[in-house]
């Protein structure tokens, strides 16, 4: 059985567009089972997720732009297996087909 890891950058609750990206992938997940490992990175909260926060951020745009503070990933995103899909909160039908794909092959355009 494939599984896929689905990260969302999360900054707090009170961040709105935060909150309803994890809400949508909350709604899917059941639908997914052990299939979707499924992690918040909140940034704002332990030095493990900021790390994670640094790395993805660091395979979207390199190291010196984000120790420059230039770029970081967008806040909210959503990566799957370290690959960002997502920078804004999708309708469910393409999470769902972004999800399917990455089940499928792993591979492609998302």
């Amino acid at each position: 059985m494939k599984q896929i890891v689905i990260e969302v950058i999360y900054k707090a609750d009170y961040c709105l567009p935060c909150f309803y990206m994890d809400e949508a992938m909350q709604e899917v997940l059941p639908k997914y089972g052990e299939r979707v490992i499924y992690k918040r990175v909140c940034f704002m909260d332990s030095d493990e997720d900021v790390e994670r926060f640094k790395e993805l951020s660091c395979k979207l745009y390199g190291l010196e732009k984000v120790e420059n503070l230039e770029q970081v990933a967008p806040v909210p995103s959503l990566f799957i297996d370290g690959e960002l899909i997502f920078d804004m909160i999708p309708p469910r039908f393409e999470l769902e087909e972004a999800i399917e794909r990455a089940l499928s092959d792993g591979e492609g355009d998302f």
